[in-house]
């Protein structure tokens, strides 16, 4: 069963792509009792765990970082224009509280931009311009937000938006994308604990994913793999215009097998191999396809190619100040993961080169 504790704090941990030390840490700590961990020298942490072969050597990845925002300019006035970093939409920001980070501490402050009310007609026709929004940590005549909160040009900053659970299966919360990626890993080498898999697996929390699979590339160059799996988000198509029924791509419906993402078209042994895996072992999944990438879109190119899949869970809302996804979800891909890991050897994994 998913543990809400852990979620509850890779999730609450502050992160953007750049800034993942707290959440890097945890992943490192809950690691540390399966194998050896390390850092590369981009601060991706990879826990190397033996088993009973030392190949075929599995990579298996999981991002730290989180979509937040940089300090890009501060106003006379004290009001902070900001840089988004990662894929935002304008549309999810207005009004939205989030968290600064600076040499002198935490300091929580709300985007705005011009008030609706004094749109024109035309304006209100348009997706609001970040360039035009900015960031209020508690302007006003007579205080020196600067001098107050030590802000300063680069400070990073996240959504402010506890973990929360709905009911007995959902969980809500701000970075399900990846800090759930990053959960499924820990407790997949959790479960994994004392056994002898039929190879090596390198568990590896990436980092700055969201501004370009960076740390995917350098970890790969540590770990040197035979094969890849990427565990992250994938998308809920479920909405009020659907019927939940006629969506596979929903909250609810296991695990999530990615056919095609922008920057990788998968291992087709592979994903045919795991998609059968999953049926014997009567694991809950779909298949899917998303408009984006993961950490595999850099590791399948290392070097002379590397046989790779990502797998998923299906959230509401990424990108966005919260998301909500299914614990049974989440269990589903834990037990796939370890599925794969328990059965991979070097005949299945020669046998993905086979063209």
């Amino acid at each position: 069963m998913a543990d809400r504790k852990l979620l509850k704090e890779l999730t609450e941990a502050f992160g953007p792509s750049g800034f993942e030390t707290e959440p890097a840490n945890i992943v490192a700590r809950e690691l540390a009792g399966v194998g050896e961990v390390t850092r590369d020298g981009l601060g991706s942490v990879v826990c190397c765990a033996q088993g009973k072969s030392e190949r075929p050597r599995l990579m298996v990845s999981a991002h730290t970082d989180e979509v937040g925002f940089m300090v890009k300019s501060i106003t006379a006035d004290g009001y902070v224009r900001f840089l988004p970093v990662g894929g935002w939409s304008p549309r999810v920001l207005l009004g939205q509280r989030v968290m600064v980070r600076t040499r002198k501490g935490d300091f929580p402050g709300v985007i705005g931009s011009k008030p609706p009310h004094e749109l024109t007609e035309e304006e209100k026709k348009q997706l609001p311009d970040v360039d035009k929004m900015f960031i209020d940590f508690g302007s006003v005549v007579g205080a020196d937000v600067k001098a107050r909160t030590g802000i300063r040009l680069g400070d990073p900053m996240t959504p402010i938006s506890p973990y929360v659970e709905l009911g007995k299966n959902l969980m809500m919360a701000k970075a399900w994308d990846d800090r759930g990626g990053c959960g499924i890993i820990i407790e997949t080498a959790r479960a994994l604990k004392g056994k002898k898999h039929p190879n090596t697996v390198f568990f590896v929390g990436s980092v700055q994913e969201e501004v370009g699979l960076r740390g995917a590339r350098t970890a790969a160059e540590v770990v040197q793999p035979d094969v890849a799996v990427a565990l992250d988000v994938s998308l809920s198509h479920e909405n009020p215009d659907k019927a939940n029924k006629g969506v596979d791509e929903r909250v609810g419906n296991g695990a999530a097998i990615l056919v095609h993402d922008l920057s990788m078209i998968p291992n087709t042994r592979l994903r045919d191999w795991v998609i059968g895996l999953a049926e014997r072992k009567r694991i809950k999944y779909h298949l899917t396809t998303v408009r984006g990438g993961y950490d595999t879109g850099a590791i399948h190119i290392h070097r002379s190619g590397v046989p790779s899949l990502a797998i998923g869970w299906p959230t509401r809302y990424i990108h966005a100040h919260s998301g909500i996804v299914s614990a049974a979800d989440y269990d589903a891909a834990v037990k796939l993961l370890t599925a794969i890991i328990e059965n991979l050897d070097e005949a299945v994994s020669e046998s993905l080169r086979s063209f």
